[in-house]
């Protein structure tokens, strides 16, 4: 998987963990942790420090290894979801993605573990939290994280294995990297075709002009070594790579020298490192990696660079497709404390209404937004910072370099208002103080770069340091930032100014010069060249087809599964005359609001409306603020404050859903009554009539949305296909599929929003209506009382714009909150959800293609089957994940050369096929069918349906915040004793059940199934009658 770069502030956004315990005292992991002593020896280790980091409640503990130099970092804090990590610094010289083909060819057996593909078979065999690898621009790392001991050890295990003694053999390079190959593996004369995944990974990867951006800025503004190449592989250089290069790569760069260990959990360190050591480390010697990343020289000029991409056919205007960026070197990322200065100023000068750069190149409407790439950049040696707009037209690049200085010297000249660093430091606080699930990955992550280049990873985790010393360095002098504009920015002589405009021939030249690559290739072959090549396919698809031997693989069992879940205590009362569900929980310091409102009153034609009410209710001003300050107002009192749509589906009839929109904030507990102000004069006064502001914001959702495509096209080719199949289907394409990218294009494209403007209060009206909503609220027990306090204060001032609208449909039903508590008009405490219950509706079949200008394929085949509660539900889950493991991946992905493809069982009732960068089309949904036959032969094995499990139990075990805890409850009204249900009927599928679901919701002539492919021209479904073609 390729990694896209972040800023050291995003990745600080994701510190997040979760925690049992949020006393600053020390629990038991971190407690074992601080016994460890400087100069003390661990299983060929010696321990260098051991630092208490209260901030983030843990124990870091920084290892060398003795034989080897590999460096080591164990983070100890009271955390199940134990994560280990290894990364490799990987240095290419050229772009034929060695890097990352190694990654994925390692995964593809190894010395203990010679089975093909251990690693997707141990995603079954394992109750992994996260499983996955990532080639960065100068490391590979290979992290996972379980809540399992033996999971834990036995993941290490064939990890280890696999990155220190892997097979690499050649049919796996072929396969994962590229081959050339007959287009038909089995017919001599078709012709000769370069595949492989990585191949086409990266062909889907440069059709994104955003991600193609990025990567030629950077490998223009650091010329002279690694990054002036493509790590992840430039399509037409990957078939330069070599075999024996990919097996030299891995000897000089996957090495423990050249290797950086983390952990991080509950689970002892000592474990750890004696498993490390004696199933891996004991086995090298210390080498020289020769690896480092020498600084880039600095330019004594600035440069200007200008490249071209393929034209957006969904871009709001055509003759406005045009990007510019100046991008500027700053200095060494190693330099932790300069880092998170230049970070905190990047957001400073870019982020929200507020910022400089938003004020003089968003506000003008020169451009739709910001370019791909802006903002702090901290994943290379040296940082960069980059500004620029795209959706530009030609004639105002010059316009835009002129406002780029200018702002630098406005900044270097005005300074920043103490309100807005005061601001963006209370939000740092809050996101050290909220916790996610995956906070090991997201500390991995964090400390990747730095550590890559010799950084000091637990200088970057002492992040309350670093603002008492950016708080003191500001106290000392006032023009502190300033300075460092003025230093990094106007005087900076290492600037690249890069333009990129559309090309109409792009994609015809692109196809040109792989034909050429091809040729060249081609021409060289003799008889026995291309005999020898077809013996290959047809020895690799003989491979690709044999049944797999994964018995010499680590596996968990069935019954090392929890049985039972553990119960989530709410509460239900009314508040206000609004239903509230409270959930005490460990929420360290912050409160959690939501609030679902219906949508059964608002008239159909205003439904397209509502994604972009959501979005802009929040940033276009309210009562006394402007747009300006409310943003201000939300970053200084909030940890942010947004709105979505919602078409939940019910849990027990197949056409009966919910609609609605779901407010949601957090805040520090002394916010509490700042955040419902807030909210407050969003529901009494907000503000719609500033057209110049609605514009901006409309034309930067239009064109995130049209740049969203290229990397979730499958999601939206299985919104589309769903959408003729179930009563809600329609709704959740108007609000996320396609058609809401045509409606916000539409919309974009208005010269006078007047009408727009004239909507907003109407959806408000009907929306924002306490007679038509219900609240939850997730705090500590001992702020739960002053937070129901407050949310009826909130409740009080909001009770003007309660109305009992008329519904627009008749076939709305009741259903209770708290199942335990049946609906009674008597008794309003429980409260209730309206759903629409379209109990006549008739699903009917679309094949639908959308002609894009991408050169792989995103293909989905949906069909309708049951809702969560039903009895088939579950087998329906297992089947899915049976199908892909064990027969549609190796058909889409290894035959076929696609990124991605499966099966998965949609909460919606449907059962979605898909694949993702799919060179295939047609074929793919051939291999969907075939996969259907295989199910219903029966031809899989009792541990091929415990593996299922495995799989599927890894995701509903998976780990729940704090925050999120009981919404699941709150939102579809699937309780605990719901999901209990639900488990003992996944532990309870058989053979026959899943034989059984295979005929009765697959067979042709009985399904009901949709449709829906996005990719390239094609020739052969143009001429298909059957097909819709858009």
């Amino acid at each position: 998987m390729l990694r896209q770069t972040r800023s050291v502030f995003q990745k600080l956004r994701c510190l997040r963990g979760q925690q049992r315990t949020w006393r600053l005292k020390s629990t038991s992991a971190t407690e074992a942790a601080l016994q460890y002593q400087p100069g003390q020896k661990v299983h060929g280790f010696t321990v260098r420090e051991v630092v208490a980091v209260p901030d983030l409640f843990l124990t870091a503990v920084k290892l060398t290894h003795d034989k080897t130099g590999a460096q080591y970092l164990h983070a100890a804090r009271d955390d199940s979801n134990n994560l280990f990590s290894v990364q490799f610094r990987t240095t290419p010289m050229d772009s034929t993605g060695v890097p990352h083909i190694l990654e994925h060819t390692v995964l593809c057996g190894s010395e203990k573990y010679p089975c093909r593909d251990p690693f997707f078979k141990m995603l079954n065999r394992s109750l992994s939290t996260f499983m996955n690898a990532f080639t960065a621009s100068d490391y590979t790392m290979y992290p996972f994280s379980t809540q399992n001991a033996k999971d834990f050890q036995n993941l290490l295990s064939v990890y280890l294995d696999a990155v220190f003694f892997p097979c690499l053999r050649e049919q796996d390079f072929w396969q994962e990297g590229w081959r050339l190959e007959n287009e038909n593996p089995t017919d001599p004369s078709s012709p000769l075709v370069f595949k492989g995944v990585v191949f086409n990974e990266m062909k889907g990867a440069f059709s994104d002009s955003e991600r193609l951006y990025a990567q030629h800025l950077q490998n223009k503004l650091h010329p002279d070594h690694t990054y002036s190449v493509v790590s992840g592989g430039e399509p037409l250089a990957i078939p330069d790579l070599t075999w024996e290069q990919l097996k030299q790569f891995h000897a000089t760069h996957y090495h423990p020298s050249n290797a950086r260990f983390f952990t991080y959990g509950d689970l002892p360190l000592e474990n750890h490192l004696k498993q490390i050591q004696e199933e891996a480390l004991s086995r090298f010697d210390r080498i020289d990696p020769n690896t480092e990343v020498p600084s880039q020289p600095h330019w004594t000029s600035p440069r200007e660079d200008h490249v071209t991409c393929c034209p957006d056919a969904l871009s709001p205007d055509p003759t406005k497709q045009n990007t510019l960026c100046v991008s500027y070197l700053l200095g060494d990322i190693t330099d932790t404390f300069e880092g998170f200065t230049l970070s905190l100023l990047s957001s400073l000068m870019i982020s929200g209404p507020n910022s400089p750069f938003y004020k003089s190149l968003i506000e003008p409407k020169i451009g739709t937004d910001f370019s791909s790439v802006v903002g702090y950049d901290g994943s290379t040696k040296e940082a960069s910072f980059s500004i620029g707009l795209q959706g530009i037209a030609e004639e105002d690049t010059e316009r835009v370099k002129e406002i780029i200085n200018q702002t630098i010297s406005d900044i270097i000249e005005n300074g920043f208002e103490e309100e807005r660093i005061e601001a963006l430091l209370h939000k740092l606080e809050i996101q050290i103080k909220h916790q996610s699930t995956n906070f090991g990955l997201s500390l991995a992550s964090y400390i990747a770069s730095s550590w890559n280049h010799d950084g000091d990873p637990v200088e970057l985790l002492r992040i309350s340091e670093s603002v008492a010393k950016f708080r003191q360095a500001l106290k000392e002098n006032p023009r502190f930032l300033q300075d460092k504009v003025k230093h990094y920015f106007k005087e900076n002589t290492h600037r690249l100014t890069l333009s990129m405009s559309p090309e109409d021939a792009y994609l015809e030249k692109q196809a040109k010069a792989e034909e050429e690559k091809l040729h060249k290739k081609i021409e060289v072959l003799s008889d026995s060249d291309r005999k020898e090549i077809y013996e290959k396919g047809l020895e690799l698809l003989a491979a690709q087809s044999k049944t797999q031997d994964a018995s010499c693989l680590p596996a968990l069992r069935v019954s090392d599964i929890e049985p039972t879940i553990p119960i989530t205590p709410l509460e239900m009362s009314l508040t206000g005359g609004v239903p509230v569900q409270y959930c005490e929980q460990p929420t360290n310091g912050l409160v959690y609001f939501r609030a679902m409102c219906s949508l059964n009153s608002l008239p159909d034609n205003l439904k397209p409306y509502v994604p972009l009410f959501c979005s802009v209710i929040t940033k276009m001003g309210c009562g006394d603020l402007d747009y300006r300050q409310q943003a201000q107002q939300m970053e200084l009192r909030t940890g942010g404050m947004s709105v979505s749509t919602q078409v939940i589906p019910d849990s027990t009839q197949l056409d009966t859903f919910e609609q609605g929109i779901l407010l949601s904030s957090s805040c520090l507990e002394r916010n509490l009554p700042h955040m419902f102000e807030l909210w407050s004069e969003i529901f009494n006064r907000p503000h719609f009539n500033d057209e110049e502001r609605l514009r901006v914001l409309v034309m930067s959702s239009a064109q995130e949305l049209a740049n969203g495509i290229s990397h979730s096209g499958h999601m939206y080719a299985m919104i589309r296909a769903g959408r003729h199949l179930t009563a809600a289907g329609d709704l959740q394409e108007t609000f996320g599929g396609m058609e809401q990218v045509k409606f916000m294009k539409r919309i974009a494209e208005m010269s006078d929003l007047t009408q727009v403007i004239r909507t907003l209060p109407r959806i408000k009206k009907h929306l924002l209506n306490p007679a038509s909503m219900r609240c939850a609220v997730n705090a500590t027990p001992q702020k739960m009382s002053d937070a129901e306090a407050q949310l009826e204060s909130f409740l009080k001032d909001v009770a003007a714009n309660r109305k009992e609208h008329k519904r627009v449909r008749e076939d709305i039903i009741s259903k209770p909150l708290d199942p335990q508590k049946p609906l009674d008009p008597q008794d309003a405490s429980g409260g209730s959800r309206n759903l629409v219950s379209e109990q006549h509706f008739q699903p009917c079949q679309m094949k639908t293609y959308f002609e894009m200008p991408f050169p792989v394929n995103f293909v989905s085949e949906t069909v309708r089957t049951v809702p969560f509660s039903h009895q088939d539900y579950a087998s329906l889950c297992i089947l899915a994940r049976m199908m892909t493991a064990k027969f549609l991946h190796g058909e889409i992905r290894e035959k076929g050369g696609a990124y991605g493809g499966g099966a998965r069982m949609g909460g919606v009732g449907l059962f979605y096929f898909y694949s993702y960068r799919d060179p295939n089309s047609v074929q793919t949904l051939s291999a969907f069918h075939k996969g259907v036959d295989w199910a219903k032969s029966g031809c899989f094995t009792q541990q091929d349906i415990d593996e299922a499990k495995l799989s599927i139990f890894s995701t509903v075990d998976s780990p729940v915040a704090p925050a999120d805890k009981g919404m699941l409850s709150f939102l579809s009204g699937i309780t605990d004793e719901m999901k209990q249900s639900h488990r003992q009927r996944l532990f309870a599928v058989s053979h026959k059940q899943l034989v059984e679901v295979a005929e009765r919701y697959f067979t042709v002539g009985q399904k009901m199934f949709g449709v829906t492919i996005l990719g390239p021209e094609n020739e052969t479904i143009k001429k298909d009658p059957s097909w819709l073609v858009l």
